[in-house]
C-alpha cells in the first residue's frame, strides 16, 4: 500500500470535461510533439558528416548545432517559462511548433552555418519551455487516475525518437540530402502543429509563476531542492556513460558500427518498456521506483564492465541499462510534480534547466575522464554518480516527497 509521503498529485489544475479519448488524443499529440522535438535536437549527430563538408566546417564545429539547442533549452526554460505564465497552455505548445517548424525550414535553406548556429539556438528555447509545460498537459487532459498513465506515454516519445527517428532522419539523408531531411521535419513539426491545435482543449495556465518565485522554489522548498539535487547527479552519472558508449564498445568487444547502431536501438527498447514499467510503478512506490531503477542502471554498468566482452553480455547490459533509465526518467518526473504540486511548470522548468546542462557537463567530465584514465573510468564515473542520487533518494525519501493534500 503507497505510503501517505508516497501519494502522487496531479498538477494543480482544472481538469477538464469531455470524453476520456478526447484527452488521450491530446497525449497523442503531445507525444508526437516530444518526438519532433527531441530528433530535430538529435537529427545532426547522424548527419555531421554531410554538414560538415556541405557547410565547409569541421565535424566537431558542425556537432555545435548539438549543443547549442541544448545549451539553450537549458538556460533559457526558466525565464521564458516564468514570462509567459499568462499564456494559454494551448497556445504556446503551438507557438513553440512554429518555431520549431520554421527552425528546420530555415535549416533546410540556410546559406551558411553561422545562420543555422542562431537558429538551433532558438529552436533550443522553445524545446526546453515544451519540456517544461508537455507533461503538466498532458496530465491535465486525462481523467486524474490515468494522469500518471499519461505522462508515461509522453515520455517514451524518448525512446520512440531514439529507435526510429534519428534512424529515419540517418535513411532520408542517404537518399536525399541534408537540407531534403531538415525540409520534411519541417513539414512533420507543422503537422504536429495542427495535430495540437485540433485535439487539445484550452488550457489556461493555472500554476506558473514569475522568474523570482521560479529561482526562488528550491530555496523554500527542501523537497524540490532535493529533488534537483538527485537529477545532477543522475543526469552526470548517466549522460556521462552514456556519452562514451561508442568509444568503450569499440574498445572493450571490438565492435561494428553496424552492431553499435543495433546496440543504440536496444536500449531505446529496453527504455520504452521501461517507461511502462515506471508508469505503473510510481503509483505504488514512487520512491521505491527511483532506487530500485537506479540499482538496476548501476547493475547494467557493471554488466559492462565484467561481461560486456561479447556481444551477447553487451546486448543483456544496454536493455537492462535502458529499461532502468525509462523507470527513473519517470520517476524523476514523478518526484518534481510531488514536491512542487502547484508550482509544477515553473518546478519543471529548473528541472530542465539542471537536466539540459547537466547533460553537457556530464559529457565534458567524461571526456576529460576518457582522455586522461581510459574509457572504462567513464563508466565507473557514471556507477558512483548514479550511486550518489540513489542513496540521497533513499536516505531522504520520506521526507523529500511531501503528503499529497
Amino acid at each position: 500500500m503507497t505510503t501517505q509521503e508516497e501519494e502522487l498529485p496531479t498538477a494543480a489544475t482544472p481538469q477538464k470535461s469531455g470524453p476520456a479519448a478526447d484527452g488521450w488524443l491530446g497525449v497523442a499529440a503531445i507525444t508526437a510533439s516530444l518526438f519532433v522535438f527531441l530528433t530535430t535536437e538529435l537529427m545532426p549527430i547522424g548527419l555531421l558528416t554531410p554538414l560538415s563538408e556541405s557547410l565547409d566546417v569541421s565535424v566537431g564545429t558542425a556537432g555545435l548545432m548539438v549543443t547549442a539547442q541544448g545549451v539553450a533549452a537549458g538556460l533559457g526554460v526558466p525565464f521564458i517559462v516564468a514570462w509567459t505564465r499568462q499564456v494559454n497552455r494551448r497556445k504556446l505548445l503551438t507557438t513553440l511548433l512554429g518555431v520549431l517548424a520554421v527552425g528546420n525550414l530555415i535549416t533546410s535553406i540556410a546559406p551558411n552555418y553561422p545562420l543555422i548556429l542562431v537558429t538551433r539556438m532558438f529552436m533550443g528555447f522553445a524545446s526546453g519551455v515544451f519540456w517544461a509545460i508537455g507533461v503538466s498537459m498532458a496530465m491535465r487532459i486525462v481523467p486524474e487516475k490515468q494522469a500518471n498513465r499519461a505522462a508515461a506515454v509522453v515520455m517514451s516519445g524518448i525512446s520512440i525518437a531514439t529507435v526510429v527517428g534519428i534512424p529515419l532522419g540517418t535513411l532520408l539523408e542517404s537518399v536525399s540530402s541534408w537540407r531534403t531531411t531538415f525540409l520534411i521535419w519541417a513539414g512533420l513539426s507543422a503537422l504536429v502543429l495542427l495535430a495540437v491545435a485540433v485535439t487539445i482543449p484550452s488550457l489556461p495556465s493555472a500554476n506558473a509563476v514569475s522568474v523570482r518565485e521560479v529561482f526562488g522554489l528550491p530555496v523554500k522548498n527542501v523537497p524540490l531542492r532535493v529533488v534537483l539535487v538527485m537529477v545532477v547527479f543522475f543526469v552526470l552519472g548517466h549522460f556521462g556513460a552514456y556519452t562514451f558508449v561508442r568509444p568503450y564498445l569499440e574498445k572493450s568487444a571490438e565492435a561494428s558500427v553496424g552492431f553499435i547502431t543495433v546496440v543504440l536501438i536496444v536500449f531505446g527498447i529496453g527504455g520504452a518498456i521501461g517507461n511502462f514499467i515506471g508508469g505503473q510503478s510510481v503509483n505504488k512506490s514512487l520512491r521505491g521506483s527511483f532506487v530500485v531503477g537506479g540499482l538496476l542502471l548501476i547493475g547494467a554498468l557493471v554488466m559492462l564492465l565484467t561481461i560486456g566482452t561479447n556481444n551477447v553480455g553487451v546486448i543483456v547490459a544496454m536493455v537492462l541499462w535502458g529499461l532502468a533509465f525509462g523507470v527513473v526518467q519517470l520517476s524523476q518526473i514523478n518526484m518534481t510534480l510531488a514536491a512542487a504540486p502547484e508550482t509544477f511548470e515553473a518546478a519543471m522548468s529548473l528541472n530542465t534547466m539542471a537536466y539540459n546542462t547537466c547533460i553537457a557537463l556530464g559529457a565534458l567530465i567524461g571526456g576529460l575522464f576518457a582522455d586522461h584514465t581510459g574509457v572504462k573510468s567513464v563508466v565507473w564515473f557514471g556507477i558512483i554518480l548514479v550511486g550518489l542520487a540513489v542513496v540521497l533518494r533513499a536516505a531522504t525519501g520520506r521526507r523529500a516527497v511531501p503528503a499529497a493534500s
